[in-house]
């Protein structure tokens, strides 16, 4: 695939005669341009690919209008996958959100719809994203920190309380499988408990089994098979009742904060939804019964061109993928719609208004990238769980980018630069060649089994980090351009009490549920687990009996245990 076997016989939009006369003009500035002195040695993108001086028609001498840009909403979707993208519809305002118990979640939720936030992005607490109860003695400490505290099907409907889910896109940061199998099952239990249908819903899950085997790693997860095993349960189930639900969003961007450089995120998500195809295929499904309903989510960092490329890339590439290895009948099934969030990892504690300029760059590419969905991070996450203050500007600044610059009113405007379209090729060629690395190992999860995935995201943050320990890559504030006293000191947000909140509902529940009603549920789980079933079919029944994520989780540890990640 890294070679593009199936562009060998382009044709380029340029006749030879103008190549050679421009190829000799180029030349003739090159001799003189060695007597300009540069400021830099080497220039590179932020992954380390070469940035030459100049980009000329030469540089993209080969490229095929047709089969390499195309046309919006048409393969290979280069430019955009709809026809009229922003022209149409604008990408919407995801803002992510999620602190303390639930109640005080739906407040902020609110604030953010009222401001006009276009959907919701709910983040979940530490314990939730891995399987424990609030009043777990392992995880209490961490109750409410980091996201929400969801722990039983009544969080979930005090979450959602007031909030019409039927019409508000909603996206569950659920992470791990083990997580998200039991509160997306919860979500769609409120929905049929509202008199909704679940095919009506709109929305996706998280639900990346990398994130919990080689990225947020946490005691005893579960054996990556399993893992994968549990997204791909979620698939299933949504491709047969939940249609309009995006049943995964594969977590490219929390593989780029773990360390990541710009094609190896894309490649990793690529690898895992090959593999989620692969055995969605195994389990009797058609391409086109899932495929146009997978999902996305990229990080937006600092190297403004790097992160446009990285984005047309990816469409360009996947769409070939899909058609030369599945051969679908539906073309939306060869189209990448992905989400972005702006990059958190590239946020600073010092000078911390300096992250409102970041951000609003980051989410600037993601436009020009033509992204689905946005979130902006607030200017003060790297201190602390954002403010409502850094949370409104956070989402002005997406409201400024979008009805202010106007950069929405052209499809793909910087389709054609020379440079974009050489960065766009390269970056292909290296998310290719990765792609191709992992399936040489055996896929996906057996490289994760191995350790391979964790040692490439480690050798990559390593080496980022020296290099902004050392200068080479700047950053304002923090390595040059610092100050001797901040200039501005953020509020700092309290997280509202959570674990003695979640305990007392949690009590109550135990005391006053049908108990056996909740062990029968816990027994159809297990059962489940035993004849490897689809979990997902039971859970979203069990979660009505009341019983909680950590006792579900528990439950599927026994039957299917855990997991070390190996050492290197």
């Amino acid at each position: 695939m890294s070679d593009h076997p199936s562009r060998k016989d382009r044709t380029g939009l340029y006749r030879e005669e103008a190549l050679g006369r421009i190829q000799e003009a180029a030349a003739q500035w090159s001799r003189d341009y060695p007597r300009e002195r540069e400021r830099l040695d080497k220039f590179t993108t932020l992954s380390g690919l070469t940035v030459s001086p100049l980009y000329t028609p030469n540089s993209n001498a080969r490229l095929d209008y047709l089969q390499d840009l195309g046309f919006p909403g048409q393969e290979p979707f280069t430019r955009g996958v709809y026809p009229t993208m922003y022209r149409g519809r604008t990408w919407t305002q995801r803002q992510l959100a999620g602190y303390g118990p639930p109640e005080e979640t739906n407040k902020r939720y609110r604030f953010l719809l009222a401001a006009g936030a276009q959907g919701i992005n709910g983040v979940f607490d530490y314990p939730t994203l891995r399987g424990y109860d609030s009043d777990d003695p392992e995880a209490f400490a961490d109750a409410g920190r980091g996201g929400v505290a969801v722990d039983t099907l009544e969080d979930m409907q005090t979450l959602f309380e007031g909030i019409p889910i039927d019409r508000i896109s909603v996206s569950l940061v659920t992470c791990q499988p083990i997580c998200n199998i039991s509160i997306q099952s919860m979500y769609f239990a409120n929905a049929l408990a509202r008199g909704l249908s679940l095919h009506d819903l709109a929305g996706t899950s998280q639900n990346d089994f990398l994130m919990e085997t080689a990225v947020s790693i946490a005691p005893r997860v579960s054996p990556p098979r399993v893992a994968f095993k549990l997204s791909c349960d979620a698939i299933e189930f949504c491709a047969r009742y939940a249609k309009g639900w995006n049943p995964v969003s594969f977590a490219g961007y929390n593989y780029r904060e773990a360390g990541c450089n710009a094609w190896q995120e894309v490649a990793l998500v690529m690898a895992n939804a090959l593999a989620c195809i692969e055995d969605m295929l195994r389990r009797g499904l058609r391409i086109d019964d899932f495929a146009p309903r997978l999902s996305f989510f990229f990080s937006a960092h600092s190297d403004f061109f790097e992160e446009v490329c990285k984005y047309r890339a990816a469409r360009r590439l996947w769409s070939r993928l899909i058609q030369e290895r599945f051969r679908p009948g539906n073309p939306r099934s060869q189209a990448l719609r992905f989400h972005v969030q702006t990059a958190g990892v590239a946020l600073t504690a010092q000078q911390p208004l300096n992250n409102i300029a970041r951000a609003a760059y980051h989410a600037m590419s993601a436009a020009l990238g033509g992204a689905q969905s946005v979130h902006v991070d607030g200017f003060d996450e790297a201190l602390c769980t954002p403010t409502e203050l850094a949370s409104l500007t956070a989402l002005r600044t997406q409201q400024i980018l979008q009805l202010e610059t106007r950069i929405t009113h052209a499809i793909d405007p910087l389709a054609g630069s020379f440079f974009v379209e050489h960065l766009t090729e390269e970056m292909e060629k290296h998310i290719a060649r990765l792609i191709d690395e992992i399936d040489g190992r055996g896929g996906v999860v057996k490289a994760v089994e191995e350790g391979w995935v964790h040692r490439i995201i480690s050798d990559s943050a390593y080496k980022y980090q020296q290099a902004v320990e050392s200068g080479e890559i700047p950053v304002v504030g923090v390595n040059c351009h610092r100050m001797a006293e901040e200039p501005y000191r953020p509020e700092i947000f309290a997280v509202p009490e959570t674990l003695a909140v979640q305990e007392a509902k949690l009590k109550r529940i135990r005391t006053e549920r049908n108990s056996g009603r909740a062990g029968q549920a816990l027994d159809d789980i297990r059962r489940c687990a035993e004849r490897d079933g689809n979990l997902m079919e039971v859970i979203v029944e069990a979660v009505k009996a009341e019983v909680s994520e950590g006792e579900i989780s528990k439950v599927l540890k026994e039957i299917y245990g855990t997991w070390n990640p190996p050492l290197f």
